[in-house]
């Protein structure tokens, strides 16, 4: 197991210093086809950063994220030995490369200092028929996860918001007794595309945005909330396999672009360069939806052992 555990560690080093190749593209081709100069200019020092990272082998961000990994685990092989060498790699890896200590006791509020607490890193396992063992990590970090949100449709949106998605449809508002304007999303896929542009619209540039972003759609609440982040995890180029799913992804993702938020929140016409999207089959009574975001710096990767 030493040698999955280095295995491990040069991966940690691996997604906190080296952008993955469609996500640097994506940012490529944002750079080329932007016309704000703001933007521009704020989009060629994220690029440049990029590349003084990999070459340095340095973090790429100051926050190297709270780890999250998604398993597969070959039938036969201990689930509780594999978190336990991710464990230890990942104490050594926060020495070596080095990593940031996030990891802070909810109790006591002192931090571990390794990167290793209850429920950090979050490890998640499953079993498969493959031979081989696939570890993917992704190191999110706080300041997008905290622009996370989950609806609970129907829902009356903020108001904030409000006017931004009422003057894109065209939509007659609504005024309620307090005198607060409101748009309705109900459940359908007009209520879920309302629900991400609120969204999007509350973080205001916070984040360091583009951002990529995850949607899931189903009848849990800590279904969707996983379902989401893991869409983190898809190439930007990836198509879904559903025709409608992949063209509401499309949908989304051009309604985001027109808020003219824009890189770092400085405007201009690149807000998200890819939103992907989960469903889930969900009980009559319940339609969640919930939207997760990654900043520009998408660091994930994957183990093959």
């Amino acid at each position: 197991m030493l040698k999955l555990r280095d295995g491990i560690i040069e991966l940690y080093k691996k997604v906190a210093t080296s952008i993955p190749s469609d996500v640097e593209e994506a940012l490529k081709n944002a750079y080329s086809n932007e016309t704000s100069y703001l933007a521009k200019e704020s989009l060629n020092i994220v690029l440049q950063n990029i590349k003084i990272a990999r070459t340095g082998l340095r973090p790429i961000c100051q926050d190297t994220g709270f780890p999250v990994f998604y398993a597969k685990v070959p039938k036969g092989l201990s689930h509780k030995l594999i978190k336990e060498v991710i464990i230890d790699a990942t104490q050594i890896a926060t020495k070596k490369i080095p990593l940031r200590p996030n990891a802070v006791d909810t109790v006591s509020e002192q931090n571990t200092g390794d990167n290793v607490g209850e429920h950090f890193p979050l490890i998640y396992m499953e079993e498969t028929e493959e031979q081989s063992l696939t570890v993917d990590l992704m190191l999110k970090g706080g300041g997008c996860e905290n622009l996370g949100q989950t609806y609970k449709l129907p829902a009356s949106l903020s108001v904030e918001s409000c006017s931004v998605i009422a003057k894109e449809e065209n939509l007659t508002l609504n005024a309620e007794r307090n005198n607060a304007i409101t748009v309705l999303a109900e459940r359908d896929f007009e209520g879920v595309r309302r629900c991400v542009l609120d969204a999007v619209f509350k973080a205001q540039g916070r984040g360091c945005p583009p951002y990529t972003i995850g949607i899931a759609i189903g009848g849990a609440k800590d279904q969707v909330a996983f379902l989401s982040k893991k869409q983190l995890m898809r190439r930007i180029s990836d198509i879904h396999s559903n025709a409608a799913i992949a063209e509401f992804e499309n949908k989304i993702l051009n309604n985001i672009n027109n808020l003219g938020i824009g890189t770092a929140g400085l405007g201009g016409i690149t807000t998200a360069i890819g939103v992907k999207i989960a469903t889930a089959h969900r009980h009559p009574a319940s339609y969640f939806v919930d939207v997760s975001f990654s900043c520009w710096a998408n660091r994930r990767g994957r183990l093959i052992w």
